[in-house]
């Protein structure tokens, strides 16, 4: 057994490919970018999470891990790719030497991110990866070049210019903090699109003893 860390996982060519090949087939069935950067942005923003709240170095280390690794499974399908996600991060992990507590918890958390309308957070590494996964709202995500030919989700994600975890341990609060051009998308048409990602944002804010908050322009709607 060995200590796995975020740093060893990026510095596997087979993690990358599997990435960078997942991202291009979302691309391909006209998906935002589920990529590179969004696998490290949901890394760090899990961490900083628990770290936040007080947990210790290791279980944040978790997160990041299950972070990174967590839309590893787009390589195969989308759809229950957090399943087969978590069967992939347990053949790297265990590879990898990662002890089988740290990794049980690891690939409970890579599971239970998806599907959406049944997923609940299992363990606290898992509660921080779907919070930071489903705050990833921002038009750095949309690919499609022609703003005419946008979707809705294209169009909420581009009206998105700012994004930003906001964890308040005194409070046991957490808040997403959007920033949002009216004028390419109403604020109606975010919570079309994303109100199942909202609940389960606050199930997982309250696994970790935290209320969930919900700021756009700087007005509190949740």
């Amino acid at each position: 057994m060995s200590v796995v860390t975020l740093d060893m996982l990026r510095s596997i060519s087979e993690v990358e490919t599997y990435l960078l090949k997942g991202n291009s087939h979302l691309e391909a069935i006209g998906y935002t970018e589920h990529g590179v950067r969004h696998s490290n942005l949901v890394a760090r923003i899990a961490r900083n999470i628990l770290i936040r709240l007080g947990y210790d170095e290791r279980e944040a280390e978790l997160a990041a891990i299950a972070g990174y690794l967590h839309d590893v499974g787009n390589v195969v399908s989308r759809w229950m790719h957090g399943q087969t996600g978590a069967v992939m991060a347990w053949k790297l992990l265990r590879e990898a030497g990662m002890p089988h507590d740290e990794l049980a918890t690891v690939v409970g958390a890579i599971g239970s991110h998806d599907p959406e309308d049944i997923s609940e957070p299992v363990n606290t590494v898992a509660a921080a990866v779907i919070l930071a996964d489903k705050s990833d709202v921002h038009r750095s995500r949309v690919r499609n070049p022609d703003i005419s030919q946008f979707d809705i989700h294209d169009r909420v994600n581009y009206a998105v210019q700012r994004s930003f975890v906001r964890v308040d341990e005194p409070k046991r609060s957490i808040t997403l903090e959007l920033t949002v051009d009216t004028a390419i998308s109403p604020v109606m048409d975010y919570f079309e699109i994303f109100l199942v990602r909202m609940v389960m944002c606050r199930r997982a804010a309250e696994f970790l003893n935290c209320s969930f908050e919900l700021s756009i322009n700087e007005v509190r709607l949740l």
